[in-house]
């Protein structure tokens, strides 16, 4: 048997990386996927590696920085499964400026600020009185090594520091319902989002050098693979995680320690 079999859990952001990574492994271990993000494609991709070990998945297709349709996710999980035990608040990043409608830079940091905080307090807000009746619940919010050091982009990483406030406050609030909220934070992680290309040329260093600083920031002297956040979601989200809340919890090869 596995540790969430019967558990139903929502992992947003999980068409690709770190998402997709978790979304996978929580299946492996029994529980019945809602994944979201803004691509159809990416979401039918990793429903079916869903399915083809095994497991159980939905795709719901979701805008995180439309209210509404964050707070939908939880009502559409609800309805396809009877239930909602874990959600994993992981979507995030930049949002690019040729998305939005403004070039007005208080509109591009509110739109970063929504992306990485704003759309963990909906989802998990609209989660909670489903968790709370059946007594149990689980929320982990994927923040980053920007959570507890400066080094992203000022509205990432304000964003990513009030994540950890965000949960910090919300397992005080709910420790005696049976809820469980924690912050689970990868370092430099080996997905599309981390553009070494780019990086370098920001930089002013070749490719290599850029991955080599990045390497160079934890005592590992290494870029994890998504894959390592895993078996840590498993945990938290599981009965045997149930001691753990209110916890900023790295899975980073030792960022910047």
């Amino acid at each position: 048997m596995g540790q969430l079999d019967g558990r139903v859990a929502l992992v947003t952001g999980a068409g690709r990386g770190i998402g997709r990574a978790i979304a996978r492994e929580l299946a492996r271990s029994g529980a019945q996927l809602v994944i979201s993000s803004r691509t159809r494609d990416d979401l039918d991709a990793v429903v079916k590696e869903i399915d083809v070990e095994g497991g159980v998945g939905k795709a719901s297709v979701a805008d995180a920085l439309d209210r509404r349709q964050a707070r939908n996710l939880v009502q559409f999980a609800l309805a396809e499964f009877g239930g909602l035990d874990i959600v994993v608040n992981n979507v995030g990043g930049s949002v690019p400026p040729r998305s939005l409608d403004s070039d007005d830079e208080d509109d591009a940091f509110l739109a970063d600020v929504t992306l990485n905080l704003l759309s963990a307090v909906w989802t998990s807000r609209a989660a909670l009185p489903a968790m709370r009746e059946k007594g149990y619940g689980r929320i982990i919010n994927i923040g980053s090594g920007a959570s507890k050091h400066a080094g992203g982009s000022l509205a990432y990483t304000t964003a990513k520091h009030g994540l950890v406030g965000f949960t910090r406050q919300l397992a005080a609030d709910t420790a005696k319902q049976g809820v469980t909220v924690n912050c689970l934070c990868p370092g430099w992680t080996n997905t599309t989002l981390v553009d070494w290309e780019s990086m370098s040329r920001r930089m002013g260093v070749t490719p290599d050098e850029a991955r080599a600083y990045a390497e160079s920031s934890s005592l590992q002297e290494r870029v994890l693979e998504a894959e390592e956040l895993g078996p840590m979601a498993v945990l938290l989200a599981s009965p045997a995680g149930g001691g753990i809340t209110g916890q900023v919890i790295s899975v980073d090869g030792g960022y910047k320690v």
